[in-house]
């Protein structure tokens, strides 16, 4: 099967899924607060808000741990489709809410359902959808091929944050807050269509089922056995993601959460969104360059470059926010998202690289995901947190959050072995099991 086509289903696959995962943060930076928790103050309805937020990530690692242990059993291909239609469901059902004036208490208890359903989701998208790419690409250009879906991630943020930024342009605040903010999610059902039609053309990797073979006789648990034989690289996979992770939404949702709460009003709301319009073309854009040059320079010097880099620019990233000049704010979101994809860019080869093949799906999958609660779902938490009051934010104690994860990081990164351009076929689960020569793997 031509590699084009495995990684355009890819890219379509996961920026639909992340579209509906990011639109969900989006939203509830800007009005979960006031239509599903409107008896609190503003910072404490959106630390709610958030809550619901960071519980979606809670669920990405069981998401991760059922889809990895299926993926790596009966088939990648499988699990992409049944992720993306939990995804879509999950998502217009949110668009379909009554809010807490209508119903009360059961609405934000509704919503964090909905959320669950949607971390559970996107909790096995990310390793099926970048071993897709990885296991069908070849090992000189792995870092490009399997970068794709990672801009796919950038793509879905741009269509979120496109369709809110039209929505604001075009509504009033009242009429955004009154039904404006439904029609996002309702419109991931024709997303959802559209990815659905192409993941169900592409066809498992050679690599996949080759391991398959090798495995038809053998009792197979993958959870187990990546636990027992790749305990260290999952947890680097963890290290590795926290500058990455928390720095990404340091970038796309603490900064809408401080220039409209903290450092100006819901009237700023535009500037923000055209900057992470601007910052998600952009990334689209570099993410599969960045790729290509990991499969020349490897994915370490890229990798150690963004975390350092972010760590840096978070001292100056909320001031720029807090300016309200708009020049300054995409100024701001553009560097922040360039470093974040030096990150982000390499980071799909170099999980798929460090697990066999029989175990990738879960030990990527399970690395990726479990960092995802230290990380993404309580960054927002903790930077409004350490932010404290509305007219004194504290901006240097968020830059000490992000400068902590980013040294996290560098050790984790600093810890691995460089495997750009290594060959997917290692397995230790696989080392004492016979080898099935005469037989096809298509």
């Amino acid at each position: 099967m031509s590699i084009v086509k495995v990684v355009f289903a890819s890219l379509v696959g996961t920026a639909v899924e992340w579209y509906d995962f990011f639109l969900y943060g989006s939203a509830a930076a800007l009005v979960f607060g006031t239509l599903f928790f409107p008896e609190s103050d503003p910072v404490t309805g959106t630390l709610l808000a958030f809550g619901t937020y960071a519980l979606g990530f809670v669920a990405r690692p069981l998401g991760g741990v059922v889809f990895g242990h299926f993926g790596d059993r009966v088939g990648r291909k499988r699990m992409l489709v049944v992720s993306l239609l939990l995804m879509g469901l999950a998502t217009v059902a949110i668009g379909l809410l009554p809010t807490y004036a209508s119903i009360g208490v059961a609405a934000p208890i509704l919503l964090l359902g909905c959320r669950l359903a949607q971390g559970f989701a996107v909790g096995g998208e990310w390793g099926g959808a970048v071993l897709m790419a990885a296991e069908h690409g070849d090992d000189e250009r792995r870092g490009f091929w399997s970068s794709w879906p990672q801009a796919g991630v950038a793509l879905g943020n741009l269509l979120a944050t496109g369709v809110l930024w039209l929505l604001a342009l075009v509504q009033s605040d009242d009429a955004f807050n009154a039904w404006g903010w439904r029609i996002p999610f309702l419109l991931s059902a024709v997303l959802v269509l559209v990815g659905l039609w192409v993941r169900l053309s592409v066809e498992e990797s050679p690599v996949f089922r080759q391991a398959q073979l090798r495995l038809r006789d053998r009792p197979h648990q993958p959870l187990l056995e990546v636990l027992r034989r790749y305990p260290r690289e999952i947890v680097l996979a963890m290290g590795m993601r926290l500058a990455e992770n928390i720095g990404y939404y340091l970038v796309t949702v603490i900064s809408i959460t401080y220039l409209t709460t903290f450092a100006g009003t819901s009237a700023d709301k535009g500037k923000i969104l055209t900057a992470l319009l601007i910052g998600s073309a952009a990334q689209f854009l570099l993410v599969p360059l960045f790729g290509a040059l990991s499969d020349k320079v490897g994915r370490r010097p890229l990798y150690l470059a963004g975390a350092i880099g972010i760590a840096l620019w978070s001292y100056l990233f909320l001031d720029l926010i807090g300016s309200r000049s708009e020049p300054k704010i995409i100024l701001a979101i553009l560097v922040g998202l360039i470093l974040h994809s030096l990150m982000y860019a390499p980071q799909a080869a170099f999980f798929a690289e460090l697990f066999g093949t029989s175990v990738r799906y879960t030990g990527a999958s399970v690395g990726y995901q479990l960092a995802s609660i230290l990380a993404g779902a309580l960054a927002p938490i903790i930077a409004v947190k350490l932010l404290g009051d509305v007219g004194h934010p504290n901006t240097t104690a968020v830059a000490i959050y992000m400068t902590t994860a980013s040294a996290l990081t560098v050790i984790a990164v600093l810890a691995s072995r460089e495997t750009a351009r290594s060959s997917l076929r290692h397995d230790r689960v696989l080392a004492d099991a016979p080898a099935e020569p005469s037989r096809s793997v298509g």
